[in-house]
């Protein structure tokens, strides 16, 4: 373990932090959990808590709510990863001022995961949410704590296996729903390759106070070929309906929370194209599959096939 860093991740048994212990202990680093009690005797987190048991996990009992145990904890680790949920992200600035009071914290990675905030076209309720992303990365950077944003944009998990569908548990066999004309790429990465790109780029300086894009070219993909891929895979022509922009954003505006808010970032991605119609430039951003070529990615064909 010579020279790894010591990792903490907050947030780390929920949807994509528990992916990022599991890197973090593949890669050999020291890994720290912040876990509350009340968490520890959850039923349905027992299985993964054990994992964690299993695999070597320090556990440090605190709440990011409670602020001399979150200093405590910070000041055991070199780098803070926060993969804190949706309704944690705007009380990130406590995770902030507890780094700040540590004084060690040699990485902070935010609880992003998902579109560069900084380049969306969205509308509400959509643009609320991104904006508190972007507006917090203002506050890091004027902190003057060395970040990484982590912009994985899709997790496969969620819209591979319903090829974008709302409500579905799987992909489609026979209507295929598409917002937009189907022909913006969006990009989808499987939530194991999201958690090993983001641990690579902890000990890397090329990373530092960057934005690291996951956005490799094989997962690259429009909804027209995303359905064309699937129709190959189960022998089968889908019915395919097209919802105009029009009628996606009188959607959102009728929708209720959550909804409206899955809709609006559907929205920014398949009709807006927010995940690609930008160009990664080194002066802000790198792109992990060209940074870590080492880095076997699951494409979006295999992905499927584990569906048919």
């Amino acid at each position: 373990m010579t020279g790894k860093s010591k990792i903490l991740i907050i947030g780390g048994t929920g949807y994509i932090g528990k992916f990022i212990v599991h890197a973090a202990v593949a890669a050999a680093h020291p890994t720290f959990v912040l876990i509350r009690d009340s968490t520890l005797s959850k039923p349905q987190k027992s299985e993964l808590i054990q994992s964690f048991t299993d695999s070597g996990v320090n556990f440090i009992h605190g709440d990011m709510y409670e602020h001399e145990s979150l200093v405590r904890a910070i000041k055991q680790v070199d780098v803070v990863i926060s993969a804190v949920g949706y309704a944690q992200l705007n009380d990130q600035d406590r995770i902030l001022a507890a780094i700040k009071e540590a004084g060690n914290v040699k990485r902070f990675f935010p609880s992003e995961f998902g579109n560069d905030v900084d380049r969306v076209h969205s509308v509400e309720p959509a643009t609320s949410v991104f904006q508190h992303k972007a507006q917090f990365r203002r506050v890091v950077e004027a902190a003057g704590v060395p970040y990484t944003y982590v912009s994985c944009n899709f997790f496969a998990g969620v819209f591979i296996r319903t090829l974008g569908q709302l409500d579905a548990t799987n992909p489609p066999r026979d209507k295929v729903v598409i917002l937009g004309d189907g022909n913006m790429k969006a990009v989808y990465n499987k939530e194991e390759d999201i958690a090993t790109y983001t641990i690579k780029a902890v000990d890397d300086p090329r990373t530092s106070n960057k934005i690291l894009y996951v956005r490799p070219v094989a997962n690259t993909i429009s909804m027209n070929d995303i359905t064309t891929l699937w129709e190959n895979k189960i022998g089968k022509k889908l019915k395919r309906v097209y919802v105009p922009e029009e009628q996606v954003l009188k959607d959102i505006q009728e929708a209720s929370s959550p909804l409206n808010v899955r809709l609006g970032i559907m929205h920014s991605v398949y009709v807006k194209g927010d995940q690609t119609n930008f160009d990664i430039e080194p002066s802000f951003g790198v792109e992990a599959s060209e940074l870590y070529p080492d880095v076997k990615y699951t494409t979006v064909n295999e992905m499927l096939d584990q569906y048919v």
